[in-house]
């Protein structure tokens, strides 16, 4: 499984080192001192024929599908980062009120979204 800075992406939580991104609308101890803007990162993607393969074999089975779990947290992870980067633009100290969206784009094939609102924050 793929790792960023030794930390496995898929440990329950993205790791929130270089900013504060959370789903709440406001920062615990913090103020909002600006809104800079909507940042967001999407992906669209697709499993690999080899995934699809053993992952329609194994949905006759029923219960989860390891090979499409991987793909669908590495798109989530793909386009958290991406969103990050987008923030990071803006000169944020958080992203506030972040959000995942996932759509079908076309069949075999999804769109994974995640925004918020990028933010600067002051103390108190």
């Amino acid at each position: 499984m793929a790792q960023q800075d030794e930390h496995p992406y898929r440990a329950g939580v993205e790791p929130t080192q270089r900013i504060i991104v959370t789903t709440g609308n406001e920062v615990a101890g913090m103020r909002i001192e600006k809104y800079l803007g909507i940042v967001r990162g999407i992906v669209v993607r697709s499993p690999s024929f080899g995934r699809s393969f053993v992952g329609a074999f194994k949905s006759l089975a029923g219960g989860n599908i390891k090979e499409f779990t991987e793909v669908c947290e590495a798109a989530r992870h793909e386009a958290y980062e991406m969103m990050i980067a987008h923030a990071e633009q803006l000169g944020a100290d958080a992203v506030v009120a972040m959000r995942y969206d996932a759509t079908e784009f076309m069949q075999g094939a999804t769109e994974v979204l995640v925004y918020g609102t990028a933010v600067r924050l002051a103390s108190g």
